[in-house]
């Protein structure tokens, strides 16, 4: 016997007992002296009888009176006997404001940090004569010389630069102003040139001290961090347009974490995470969301967050893959009750209110953000109520009976004549309806 099949006979006598329990209460109210309007079947409510009748699985049919739509409140109420509410397990939670936190696991990935992330390029043309770094994953330090390039086009500079000096040296004697103050603007114009092409100030100093031209100059790094790509080797033609290095400070990472839309919610920018990689077991690094993109991905559904760790010690490596979890923020005083109150049919959510003992309320809400085993309550409750947690689906089939019910006492829904025309039915015209009485439960022999 399958599981499905199981589950089906333990509902289906759930429902059983459900509805003995009400026919027992219809009994009860037969005895008072209470006429019914009319009979219907126990497990349709479509279809119904103006005399007592018994289905095709021989249980009555259940008589329904002028007040059993509203005998115990508004529509789809449900009034069971508080004995039976023990027997089929009904519990309840209560509805109250709380703090609400949820924790995000998800993979991820370290990469770089882009804002530390420079690209190394000679902004003169020439031969590279001497390359004193040319390894990837080599430290190096801001000021420290990578290469040094022969440019016919900086040896011109380097004397013009001599020149002008020389010429301000003799010109200074002059007792012309005009001629004086151009001889100092020419100085001034050949060394800016000579900054503008990156040469570093050490160099002009030199320079200048010495008089002499120097035909290899260095290309020095920028910063502070490893290399990551060397594009150069001793006597390449270089060019402004050809990358040299790509140099990145590795002291601080970037982590890239893909977040699902129902968490969104949760996150903000300075949350706190942890992650975890398969090369240091054991060992979990913190840090925080730093941006949070404005764009979700098209084929996986999720959102690009993009997190900040301190990597002092070099443990996280760009292009490793990593486990992180996100310590969400909190939220409090959120109106809150348990998952398990929620009943989803179509696209109305609702619970059942306990409004006394054994009688409950199906109460529609609107329901927001869920965590730690509750539902957010937006619309729909107040603070303090209780609300069913276990069983409500059988609640719920009897409430619907109610309702279908109420529709069927609405004035015009049955008339004397409709129920002439259920007398003078045929039972198989009551089949075309939906009873089961002339179905064929088995083959006849």
């Amino acid at each position: 016997m399958s599981k499905y099949f199981t589950c089906t006979i333990t509902f289906t006598v759930l429902v059983l007992v459900l509805i003995a329990s009400v026919g027992g209460s219809r009994a009860e109210e037969a005895k008072e002296g209470k006429k019914p309007l009319f009979y219907r079947s126990p497990m349709n409510p479509a279809v119904t009888s103006p005399v007592p009748a018994k289905d095709s699985m021989g249980m009555e049919y259940i008589p329904v009176y002028a007040d059993a739509a509203d005998s115990t409140g508004p529509v789809g109420t449900v009034k069971i006997d508080p004995v039976l509410v023990q027997k089929i397990g009904v519990r309840t939670g209560m509805a109250m404001n709380r703090t609400m936190s949820r924790i995000i696991t998800t993979p991820a990935r370290v990469a770089y940090d882009e804002e530390t992330l420079t690209m190394v390029h000679s902004k003169f043309s020439g031969w590279a004569e001497e390359v004193f770094v040319n390894k990837t994953g080599e430290h190096v330090k801001k000021g420290q010389t990578l290469l040094t390039i022969y440019s016919p086009e900086l040896v011109s500079t380097q004397e013009e630069y001599l020149l002008a000096l020389a010429n301000a040296k003799v010109l200074a004697m002059s007792s012309m102003k005009e001629i004086r103050d151009d001889a100092k603007r020419l100085v001034s114009a050949t060394r800016k040139r000579l900054t503008y092409f990156d040469i570093p100030e050490k160099v002009i100093r030199q320079l200048e001290q010495t008089g002499e031209v120097k035909r290899d100059l260095p290309i020095d790094s920028p910063f502070t961090g490893t290399v990551i790509d060397v594009n150069v080797e001793a006597g390449h033609y270089i060019t402004p347009n050809k990358r040299l290095y790509r140099i990145a400070d590795l002291s601080k990472v970037w982590v890239y974490a893909e977040v699902y839309e129902p968490d969104l919610p949760w996150i903000r920018r300075g949350d706190s995470a942890l992650i975890s990689v398969a090369s240091q077991p054991g060992k979990k690094f913190s840090g925080i969301i730093d941006y949070i993109y404005p764009y979700e991905e098209g084929k996986t559904r999720t959102v690009k967050v993009r997190l900040v760790f301190e990597n002092k010690d070099g443990r996280l490596k760009p292009g490793m893959f990593a486990n992180i979890t996100i310590q969400a923020g909190k939220r409090t005083d959120v109106l809150a009750v348990p998952s398990e109150a929620i009943v989803r049919s179509g696209s109305r959510e609702q619970v059942f209110v306990v409004t006394g003992p054994g009688t409950f309320e199906p109460r529609e809400v609107v329901t927001g953000v869920q965590a730690d085993g509750y539902v957010e309550i937006v619309k729909g409750l107040k603070p303090h109520v209780n609300v069913v947690t276990s069983a409500q689906f059988l609640i719920d089939s009897e409430s619907k009976l109610r309702e279908a019910t109420a529709k069927m006492l609405e004035p015009g829904k049955v008339t004397a004549k409709d129920e002439m025309g259920a007398a003078e039915k045929k039972p198989s015209e009551k089949n075309k309806d939906g009873d089961m009485s002339g179905m064929d439960m088995g083959t006849k022999k």
